[in-house]
């Protein structure tokens, strides 16, 4: 009678992207939680449920690790955002695309804007960060397709004139401004801003103010394209 083959321990290099799937995010949480500097990566292993031998074997130090975290965040959000990019379809549809995919990934993730912050706040700090990388990486192609759009929409009249550069800043403010915020707002109001019905109806909002700070009225776009 033959015997069942033993499945390899989550804790075991015999299932590499479960182990280095959940040692991730484990790492979410305690950077979302402690920052870079308070994060501990045997807490990190004992979320995980791995030895954290097997942790320095997919990443070589903490550092390394954080890294990855912050691959994770922003590469996520390139992904779902070059969905909005690819539609070919007019200016106006292209910013609402974008600022819903964009909201959607944040209120799927709203761990990730704290770690953001964390990062920005440990670059004013001075000293060695992932800054630099993460903004040549992400930011500035991101930012370059978003200004395009706009320059676009200013061309066709679809959209008022703009600095691009303040209004891509303005905008993604105000779509991760509420879950950077999230914990105010629940003492402010005595309710959970991360409920469903507050998320749907902050979503709604965060499109009508992009719609009310860009868009010409109708019947302008022909008087705006000829400026």
């Amino acid at each position: 009678m033959k015997t069942a083959p033993v499945k390899p321990r989550l804790g075991s290099r015999g299932r590499p992207e479960q182990s280095r799937a959940a040692i991730l995010k484990a790492a979410v949480i305690e950077f979302s939680r402690e920052g870079v500097a308070g994060a501990r990566t045997d807490a990190i292993a004992r979320a995980a449920r791995v030895n954290k031998a097997l942790l320095y074997y997919y990443f070589k130090d903490k550092e390394a690790l954080y890294s990855a975290v912050l691959d994770q965040v922003f590469g996520g959000l390139t992904e779902s955002v070059q969905a909005a990019f690819a539609l070919q379809v007019p200016p106006r549809e292209t910013i609402l695309a974008y600022a819903r995919a964009h909201f959607d990934y944040i209120a799927s993730h709203p761990l990730y804007p704290r770690i953001v912050q964390g990062e920005m706040m440990r670059a004013t700090r001075g000293g060695a960060t992932q800054l630099e990388r993460i903004v040549k990486q992400y930011f500035l192609p991101l930012s370059r397709q978003l200004a395009q759009v706009l320059k676009e929409g200013m061309a066709s009249g679809d959209f008022r004139q703009v600095d691009p550069m303040q209004f891509v800043s303005s905008m993604i403010a105000v779509i991760v401004f509420y879950f950077t915020n999230a914990p105010a707002m629940r003492l402010m109001s005595g309710a959970d801003p991360l409920a469903p019905e507050r998320i749907a109806a902050r979503r709604a909002a965060v499109l009508d103010f992009i719609s009310a700070a860009l868009f010409q009225p109708p019947g302008s776009q022909r008087q705006g394209a000829s400026q």
